[in-house]
């Protein structure tokens, strides 16, 4: 695949706050990225910089080739942005947000009634284009945000925490919709987000912590470089699984045993044939993968 962001050494300070410190990275086309931090990491003055709304102190930037500063009409065209908090007009109705936002882009008329129709079937918006915005859910709001970023068939979409607070249902619809238009339109996604799930969803992570590079590389190579595997056994009584000699913790009707990694819980399991009559062995999450990098909890909040 192609890259099709670039960041070079990138650096941005506000006085004494050194909000992005030499930040180097690729992501490629068509691929989920998902870029995590704590609050204040440096994640959004990074997607600001990419949109163009910020101007970097130094390094450099190319989108789909292009130069923000120097290109900045061509960039934003590639562009489809879901920021964190909506920036619908509450007082209008669905349509008329979406067609106010379309005519920005020259898509009107039949074209737009043509995209509207296409975007309606994908994110199931037919029984909300009258409704007034401000008459929303939050989750109906979400939809129409997404609506609104891909319009234009953006090559790249950018969603900051897209489904925070989101109920699962809703959240299954927008990566339902996110997900066919990756596979469809080859269209690349850029995600930050507080749900590590979703996270390990990705084709390859950036972990920010201070506003530096911390961790990346592909969930499975930060799950193996920073967690271990865990065993869950059922119906063992506590002397058997102490006597395997690793740490374990009892968890309702089973117990969970660490283990460095794969291969030690295979070796395991050929010594001990007796006791794996009922497990499960699964990787360690990403939870576990940002607490072991940052030191930190990663939470839900406004301000980044």
């Amino acid at each position: 695949m192609d890259t099709i962001i670039e960041i070079d050494h990138l650096s941005k300070s506000f006085g004494d706050i050194r909000a992005v410190q030499d930040l180097s990275f690729q992501v490629r086309e068509g691929e989920l990225f998902a870029f995590l931090g704590v609050n204040g990491a440096g994640k959004s003055t990074t997607i600001n910089i990419l949109c163009g709304q910020l101007a970097k102190d130094g390094g450099s930037v190319r989108i789909c080739g292009a130069d923000p500063d120097r290109e900045a009409d061509r960039v934003k065209r590639s562009l489809g942005v879901v920021f964190q908090t909506s920036v619908l007009d509450k007082s209008l109705s669905v349509r008329d947000n979406l067609e106010s936002r379309a005519a920005l882009y020259g898509i009107t008329g039949k074209a737009f009634s043509r995209r509207l129709e296409e975007l309606s079937g994908l994110l199931e918006l037919d029984d909300l284009l009258k409704r007034t915005v401000g008459k929303l859910s939050g989750g109906q709001r979400r939809r129409i945000d997404i609506a609104r970023a891909l319009l234009h068939q953006p090559r790249i979409l950018i969603l900051d925490e897209p489904t925070t607070g989101l109920d699962p249902q809703t959240r299954k619809l927008l990566w339902d919709a996110v997900s066919r238009m990756r596979r469809e339109k080859s269209m690349t996604v850029f995600l930050t987000t507080h749900y590590m799930e979703e996270a390990a969803d990705a084709d390859y992570v950036v972990i920010l912590d201070s506003g530096r590079i911390a961790a990346q590389g592909t969930p499975l190579t930060l799950k193996n470089t920073y967690t271990g595997d865990f065993i869950t056994l059922y119906g063992m009584t506590e002397e058997q699984v102490r006597g395997l000699g690793h740490p374990y913790e009892a968890i309702r009707d089973a117990y969970r045993v660490s283990v460095p990694d794969t291969a030690a819980a295979t070796g395991l399991i050929v010594r001990n044939p007796e006791v794996f009559r009922d497990y499960e062995i699964t990787k360690g999450r990403m939870d576990d993968v940002f607490l072991a990098v940052t030191g930190k909890k990663l939470t839900g909040g406004a301000g980044k």
